[in-house]
């Protein structure tokens, strides 16, 4: 039997999942250096391999590339959050061991090496692939089309026969409804590493089949990604040098913002080391006020500590979902690399990324005419969902009662794969 296959190509983590028949579905299971796993972290390393030949890379993804850029720290490129580039006309490409890869190139490799890593599990038999996509792409000026041409350039070179994508909280909305006992109106929002996304879908079952219209959309390409960018500018940057100083002449400048921009997101960071903004960082330092700042800055860079930082954030976000202090540390800042953070710091501190939360909120039930009390469920998923601040964005509206969570990482997959099964899978297309 053809078999349709949902694909979830997140910023954070990658998820695939096979429809097996009526309401099942199962997700593909990925066997690599580093154990198994039905998640994948959106990541990439690339390394010479002296085995094969000078010219050839080891290429690992997921769990693997972290441990291959951990394991050989300095002769590893390492990429991760990548799907951040999709819509962005700027980014052309970047260079990996002196060869250009555009983002469709990344796409294709991550995807092939996860079709290596599930082996015989790789279906043969799919007919279609039901990508999911933002509501709104991450970045300042995103172009969905330009997203969606180069999605469509790595899945048609994996040789899917048909491809169709589907709004992420579409996907997520669909696979929380198979639980639903009664007709229902549901609000998704979907808490995703680059985006946020919000779909109101009312379902319905008819003679036995679910049905669902949907009502209405919206995004904002801000989500736990931006936490975290927060949280380095305001624990990390000043250590390294935000806000100093350097001479030019008989003038005293400020250091760069923009440099503290890269560094504060991970994407940016993995593509900054080759850059030439980079270049001119490193030209700062004989001419700093306080060069010891710049130079653990540029040794931070150097030596890829970017994964190492993320982790440490990471962990000290979730602190505070559960307490209202936690700590920070990450000893390659030497003492200044242990402070405690208050979670009414860090609330302020994303108090504008929450507000644009609310805002796209705000958008789709005012576009669709929704009154809170109209709507039968809430469906919370994604990680950034358990942040107390963004939670009391919903609770301040809707009945507690009808908040629900669950299937962070699985729920928009296995909700394309099922979509992929229905008959009428272009009426879902985004």
């Amino acid at each position: 039997m053809a078999r349709a296959l949902g694909l979830d190509f997140g910023t954070t983590n990658t998820v695939m999942a096979l429809s097996t028949g009526g309401s099942d579905t199962q997700s593909m299971t990925f066997t690599s250096s580093v154990g198994v796993t039905d998640t994948m972290r959106t990541a990439l390393s690339f390394m010479k391999d002296p085995v094969v030949g000078a010219q050839a890379l080891k290429v690992e993804a997921g769990q693997a590339a972290i441990r291959q850029f951990i394991d050989n720290p300095g002769d590893c490129r390492f990429l991760q959050s990548i799907k951040t580039f999709a819509a962005s006309a700027l980014f052309q490409g970047t260079l990996i061991f002196a060869r250009r890869h555009a983002f469709d190139d990344l796409m294709e490799i991550f995807l092939r090496r996860l079709k290596t890593y599930a082996g015989d599990e790789w279906p043969g038999d799919v007919s279609r692939v039901i990508a999911g996509r933002p509501v709104q792409f991450a970045g300042a000026s995103p172009d969905p089309a330009l997203a969606l041409e180069r999605y469509n350039a790595a899945l048609t070179r994996l040789g899917f026969p048909e491809i169709h994508y589907v709004y992420e909280p579409v996907a997520a909305a669909y696979y929380f409804a198979q639980t639903l006992k009664s007709d229902a109106t549901v609000l998704v929002a979907d808490f995703g590493g680059g985006t946020t996304d919000y779909s109101l879908i009312r379902f319905e079952r008819k003679a036995g089949q679910l049905s669902a219209t949907p009502i209405g959309h919206s995004g904002v390409g801000i989500a736990g990604d931006h936490f975290d960018s927060r949280m380095i500018s305001h624990l990390v940057a000043p250590e390294i040098g935000k806000g100093t100083y350097f001479k030019s002449f008989d003038k005293l400048l400020e250091v760069p913002s923009g440099y503290y921009a890269n560094f504060a997101r991970w994407n940016q960071l993995s593509i900054f080391k080759t850059t030439r903004e980079f270049t001119d960082l490193k030209s700062l330092v004989r001419s700093a006020i306080e060069p010891e700042k710049l130079e653990l800055f540029i040794d931070l860079v150097e030596h890829d500590e970017g994964y190492p930082l993320y982790q440490a954030i990471s962990a000290t976000k979730m602190a505070l979902s559960g307490a209202d202090e936690a700590e920070f540390h990450f000893s390659s800042l030497g003492s200044a690399g242990h402070k405690t953070v208050r979670r009414a710091d860090f609330e302020e501190w994303i108090a504008p990324d929450l507000a644009r939360i609310e805002g796209a909120l705000d958008e789709v039930l005012e576009k669709t005419n929704t009154a809170p009390d109209a709507i039968d469920k809430v469906f919370l998923t994604g990680g950034t969902s358990f942040v107390p601040a963004v939670r009391r964005i919903f609770t301040r509206r809707f009945d507690e009662t009808k908040i629900e969570s669950g299937g962070e990482l699985l729920s928009i997959a296995h909700g394309l794969a099922l979509i992929g099964e229905s008959d009428d899978v272009a009426e879902w297309a985004a």
